[in-house]
């Protein structure tokens, strides 16, 4: 019984490395500051802070009159990273809507103990210089809350807020990333 041979195992290793070095240098990060298309484009983050967010339409007074403000705060945010937004060349309009259902109810009492909020969303980028839609799109959120029950009254109100900020944190989210796959890859 001799000693099993090392060579082929270590030849193998080292060609899976070299492969990877060769093939690490093909890859770029989304949200880098590099620039789109062999450099005759500015970069991701360029391009989408050329996006103007328009209001979206909610009742006045209502809650989701407070949520389409918070969706659009987090979509300004999030296309311009908190920094002034460069002169628009795209606007991007959002319709929306929310659902709130009830999860898990309590046989006893007949009240729910966790719900669940949703927010549906669908949005349009258009080109401002030909007026052309370039991307439109659906994108939805669910997030679930807890109800502790009777003796805490506002504890309900108080889930169901930070429920809508985050699901409105999705969506906001959610468009980002399809913006910024169209502007990378043009799809």
């Amino acid at each position: 019984m001799g000693w099993p041979d090392r060579s082929g195992r270590f030849a193998g290793t080292l060609a899976i490395a070299a492969l990877a070095a060769c093939l690490g240098g093909c890859f770029q990060p989304l949200y880098g500051d590099h620039a789109l298309e062999g450099g005759t484009t500015p970069s991701l983050r360029a391009a989408l802070s050329t996006v103007e967010v328009r209001q979206i339409d909610a009742a006045k007074g209502s809650d989701e009159a407070r949520l389409a403000v918070e969706l659009r705060n987090a979509l300004i945010f999030g296309l311009t990273g908190g920094n002034d937004e460069a002169r628009p060349a795209y606007t991007l309009t959002v319709k929306m809507s929310s659902t709130v259902a009830d999860i898990i109810v309590d046989t006893t009492t007949t009240r729910p103990s966790i719900e669940n909020y949703g927010i549906n969303a669908s949005y349009t980028l258009t080109e401002i210089a030909s007026g052309k839609q370039v991307v439109t799109g659906q994108t939805f959120a669910r997030v679930s809350y807890d109800i502790p029950g009777q003796e805490q009254r506002f504890a309900r109100l108080r889930g169901l807020r930070d429920a809508e900020t985050r699901a409105a944190k999705v969506i906001a989210d959610n468009i980002r990333s399809r913006l910024a796959s169209y502007f990378a890859a043009g799809t």
